[in-house]
């Protein structure tokens, strides 16, 4: 995570793994800090229903509209994947 929290960009990351405890810790304040973080499930895109955008210096977007009061808080959009398979965001499937 130290390594993964160097880089100066923030949009989006992932982790995959069948282990809760490492999944809630990367989903922790002390854990990913980029602005969409997804655990079994690859960072392709943002599901439609979830807050797009990213920290850092892949800011902006949310923080423009009446999302900026939300600037003094931290927030992230998670997404959890139980299954066993790896599904694309909005069911995107390549032939």
């Amino acid at each position: 995570i130290e390594i993964h929290n160097a880089v100066p960009q923030g949009l989006s990351s992932a982790i995959f793994t069948g282990d809760v405890r490492e999944a809630e810790h990367f989903l922790s304040p002390a854990g990913s800090d980029c602005g969409i973080a997804n655990v079994n499930l690859g960072p392709s895109g943002a599901e439609i229903g979830g807050a797009f955008g990213g920290e850092k210096e892949t800011g902006g977007g949310r923080e423009s509209g009446s999302d900026a009061w939300r600037s003094y808080m931290r927030r992230a959009t998670n997404t959890i994947n139980y299954s066993s398979e790896l599904p694309l965001a909005q069911g995107i499937t390549f032939a």
